[in-house]
């Protein structure tokens, strides 16, 4: 469940949204929604390990307060996101090659991790930040499947050397929480955090 952990007073309309992500997921996820976007990279140092939780909510507020500090985007809001894969404690980021990619799918296989995403959205200083936890229990991954997944290359990019909404889909055996938090945007998080943002002008 996905669960709100600082807001600020709401505000009454969100007149341009920036992303900050280059994540074409999150941006679809909004498009989806009806939601335009404007998409500004942050291109901030990003934490990679600590507590998983705390690892997301740092790096999604630094993107936000990175990209809400430029003279551009002066008075809108700005939304940044963060998705970690966990085992435990133990963090999987985006894979840099096939062994590590390979080495990351056995630690998940037939085991449950846990995916979160955290957002913060920033918008004339005010800050406000949620965090949502998933449940995935991937299959225990034997090698012709695992070969044919790594053979597709999807891994490339992908916290946890998966995608859940592409071939990654096959891994999956159950899911406990948000769909679209291990896509990379809860939606049920970001409308508690930003409930006006479907009522854009």
């Amino acid at each position: 469940m996905p669960s709100v952990v600082q807001r600020a007073p709401r505000c009454p309309t969100v007149t341009e949204l920036v992303l900050a992500s280059a994540s074409p997921q999150r941006r679809e996820i909004l498009a989806r929604l009806g939601v335009t976007v404007t998409v500004a990279t942050p291109g901030c140092e990003e934490l990679e390990q600590g507590p998983p939780e705390e690892v997301a909510l740092e790096n999604a507020r630094r993107k936000a307060e990175a990209v809400a500090a430029r003279p551009a985007h002066a008075g809108a809001t700005v939304l940044g996101a963060d998705t970690v894969v966990a085992l435990d404690t133990t963090i999987y980021g985006k894979p840099a090659g096939r062994a590590q990619a390979e080495a990351t799918l056995r630690a998940l296989s037939g085991r449950t991790h846990a995916v979160l995403t955290a957002i913060c959205a920033i918008r004339a200083g005010h800050l406000r930040v949620a965090v949502a936890r998933t449940l995935v229990e991937l299959r225990a991954l034997e090698e012709p499947l695992l070969a044919w997944y790594l053979d597709s290359g999807e891994w490339r990019e992908r916290a946890g050397g998966y995608a859940i909404q592409g071939r990654g889909a096959a891994l999956v055996r159950r899911i406990d929480g948000d769909y679209t938090n291990v896509v990379g945007l809860p939606v049920s998080a970001l409308l508690d955090l930003l409930p006006e943002l479907l009522s854009r002008p």
